[in-house]
């Protein structure tokens, strides 16, 4: 194995370790998540994960067969994200303060 491939192949080890690391470190931050949008950009940053993982694959392998999946992935991923935030801008959207006089309001009406 020539030099250029040794230090190819360290390279790679060292992204894998990290996106181990990085991955259990998610994980917990999807169990510990206090909200419900930790846990949904905690998914997010898992798919991107699952991505640049399938990527050192690719490269130790030398070989583009994963790129269609990883890309399929990608917009799987990106849509995920635009739904679920869609979901919570609902959700949380701030509801108008209720007006003296019409019914349900905070404050007494005319008598």
């Amino acid at each position: 194995m020539s030099a250029p491939q040794q230090v190819d192949r360290i390279l790679l080890t060292t992204a894998v370790v990290l996106l181990l690391l990085a991955g259990t470190l998610l994980l917990a931050r999807i169990w510990r998540g206090p909200s419900m949008l930790d846990r949904a950009i905690s998914l997010d940053v898992l798919a991107a994960l699952i991505i640049a993982g399938l990527a050192a694959k690719s490269a130790f392998a030398r070989d583009a067969f994963y790129f269609p999946i990883m890309l399929v992935l990608a917009f799987l991923g990106f849509t995920g994200s635009v739904g679920i935030a869609r979901f919570i801008a609902v959700r949380d959207r701030p509801r108008p303060a209720p007006r003296p006089g019409h019914p349900g309001g905070g404050a007494e009406g005319p008598r």
